[in-house]
């Protein structure tokens, strides 16, 4: 079956979670996908915790479909190699701090002269400009920097990080996105191109509504636990067993919501008749509710507001999430075959195309696993991948 970016070959030296996450995307939708790190391994997630086998389940979550080939690219040989390779291919993703790439040689500028038409995608903390570009920038930072933190936790507690690299995570979609985009552009025009994606630009463009709120009314939000600071009820409420969220919406959900907790009066009433009174009387109306939620068990509350088309579901942990019946029907979990682990379970890309399979065709590599067959599909002989291994460049 024919994959959507079938024939593109993508050179990525990034490493962490942010540039292999968004070449991952790349290599599931059919790309040609060889991660280029160096001889001994210099990835730290690679050695992150915890491990099946000496294998790190975080770069197993990062690198599925992918080939992997050992290259040194401080010693002439190496460079000489990689520009070799570039010559051949489409993309070139790396996460080095601003200007290393320029350093060794292997520049934008440089990379056009080994093919006129080549995209590299660069990815750093806080961009190739500005007074901050040399700064090394790791999500939780980046968390900080761009405002996720401040408005993450509870009120009367501290700025709290979130509990996923959700910067790491949106920043890999920019990184397929754009790439995607200068595919397009590059077919059209002919011309290559160099994306430059800052981690701090993207936490500030996904503020959302948090950042139009500052920019349009001079508005300084902060922090509200889980519950939402233009709508309410639009929180968490504590059942007899576990938490669940409720997100009613608009008036018609409150109203619903009113006669499901058994207090159709509560529409009438001059303080909870819209979102804005219900927002000037927010704590009143919360221990009401807090009141009636007690009351049940939250897989009942969920079947009997859903049954009312009200948003809402209990607070899962990750067991409960894929034990989660439409986790299970929507067949979130594939299986690989490991050359060390056996087989393998990860989760399947979400994206899902009616006419075209997208899963996971390859495992994770280990280190350098395809280094010498690659080289010979790039035009060296067995002789001369041999010489390079012995000066110590591949």
């Amino acid at each position: 079956m024919k994959q959507p970016l079938e024939g593109i070959k993508v050179l990525d030296l990034s490493r962490v979670l942010a540039g292999p996450l968004g070449s991952m995307q790349l290599a599931d939708l059919g790309a040609e996908v060889i991660r280029v790190e160096a001889p001994g391994g210099k990835d730290d997630i690679r050695h992150w915790w915890p491990f099946v086998k000496e294998e790190s389940t975080y770069y197993l979550s990062a690198n599925r479909n992918k080939k992997s080939m050992t290259i040194n690219l401080k010693q002439e040989e190496g460079k000489d190699l990689f520009k070799k390779m570039t010559a051949q291919a489409d993309v070139v993703i790396e996460n080095f701090k601003t200007g290393t790439l320029d350093r060794l040689g292997l520049g934008f500028d440089k990379l056009k002269q080994q093919k006129e038409d080549i995209i590299l995608c660069s990815v750093t903390g806080y961009g190739q400009t500005g007074p901050y570009k040399h700064l090394p920038g790791y999500d939780p930072v980046i968390q900080a920097v761009g405002g996720l933190m401040d408005i993450t936790g509870n009120p009367e507690g501290e700025a709290t990080r979130v509990g996923t690299p959700v910067v790491d995570i949106m920043t890999s979609h920019y990184v397929a996105i754009s790439v995607l985009a200068a595919l397009r552009k590059r077919d059209l025009t002919g011309e290559g191109e160099h994306i430059d994606l800052s981690l701090l630009d993207i936490q500030v463009a996904s503020l959302g509504n948090i950042s139009s709120s500052y920019l349009l009314k001079g508005h300084v939000s902060e922090r509200m636990g889980n519950a939402h600071g233009n709508i309410t009820p639009y929180e968490t409420f504590h059942c007899a067993d576990k938490p669940i969220m409720v997100a009613a919406g608009n008036d018609r959900m409150f109203y619903q919501l009113a006669e499901v907790m058994g207090h159709p009066e509560w529409k009438e009433e001059v303080r909870f008749k819209t979102n804005a009174n219900r927002i000037e009387n927010r704590q009143e109306l919360r221990g009401l509710l807090e009141k009636e939620f007690l009351k049940r068990g939250a897989d009942e509350w969920e079947q009997q507001l859903s049954s009312r088309n009200i948003p809402c579901g209990p607070v899962n942990n990750v067991q409960q999430v894929f034990d989660h019946p439409q986790v299970k029907a929507r067949d979130m979990v594939e299986v690989n075959d490991h050359p060390k682990l056996g087989k393998v379970r990860t989760v399947r890309n979400p994206i899902k195309f009616k006419h075209t399979n997208i899963s996971a065709r390859s495992h994770p590599p280990m280190l350098g696993e395809h280094t010498a067959d690659l080289l010979k599909e790039f035009g060296l002989s067995e002789e001369e991948v041999a010489e390079l291994k012995n000066k110590g460049s591949i």
